[in-house]
């Protein structure tokens, strides 16, 4: 299979990116990424987000993008915008409260990505749905995670929050079944750890979460294109310190996956 690439989702420098966009990004870049995946564009415009990743050699590995931007006139500026961005992954990263109470909010909201997909697809582009831990909380007895996911398309991407699922309770061997349920949509992924005693303040490699097990069956199943970083928090200091630590540490465990 093709090589598995390596973001980093920027809300992982979330306190640096609002006071110099350009000049925290080209630190992700030295640092050793293949891409980036965005949270927000800090008032830039696609094309000087273009220019500047041609620059300094990142590719779009996606964006997280609020559902009120694919509802009524916004949709097409939102497609505009990646297309000029050259983002294929468009991700809602979460969903108003009122659709997250009964089931029929959930099916809702499923219904919509459909829709939504075969509306981006004409474009070459995709959507999918970011989870939180809530979304392996039991809703009219269902989980909002398979709620969502069992009842969209095949094009809609799984894009499993590791960190979050195992924060909900999940063990590794449930992971890896998620990802073998969801087989050949699991095409970007959070690569973020979790410590029962820490919670989300450790790197990547430095948690709980079985990585080389995850990354197997990543490899074997998900059809898995990115493995996008995402720290919460930040046990090296400065953020970017901890962000390295990550890259560093998924770089050597990748090395060990067949």
């Amino acid at each position: 299979m093709a090589k598995l690439k390596v973001g980093l989702q920027l809300y992982s420098l979330r306190d640096d990116m609002p006071r110099d966009p350009f000049g925290t990004v080209r630190e992700v870049a030295e640092a050793g990424f293949d891409g980036v995946e965005f949270a927000g564009f800090y008032g830039k415009s696609a094309l000087e987000w273009r220019e500047f990743l041609d620059k300094v050699g990142l590719e779009v590995a996606g964006a997280h993008i609020g559902v009120n931007s694919f509802i009524g006139e916004e949709l097409n500026k939102t497609i505009e915008y990646n297309r000029l961005l050259w983002n294929r992954n468009l991700i809602i990263p979460g969903v108003p409260e009122e659709w997250r109470r009964g089931r029929a909010g959930w099916l809702r909201f499923a219904g919509m990505l459909n829709d939504w997909s075969r509306i981006l697809g004409g474009f070459g582009m995709r959507i999918g749905y970011h989870n939180h831990w809530e979304d392996f909380q039991p809703v009219e007895g269902e989980l909002p995670f398979h709620l969502v996911f069992s009842n969209t398309n095949s094009s809609v991407i799984v894009q499993i929050d590791f960190g979050n699922a195992f924060s909900a309770g999940l063990g590794n061997s449930d992971i890896v079944d998620l990802i073998k349920r969801y087989s050949g949509r699991v095409l970007t992924v959070h690569v973020k750890d979790y410590s029962r005693s820490k919670g989300y303040n450790v790197a990547v490699g430095e948690g709980e979460l079985n990585w080389v097990e995850i990354l197997g069956a990543l490899r074997k199943y998900g059809g898995t294109e990115w493995l996008i970083i995402e720290n919460e928090e930040y046990p090296y200091k400065p953020p970017i310190e901890t962000v390295k630590v990550s890259l560093k540490n998924l770089r050597n465990m990748l090395s060990t996956v067949a």
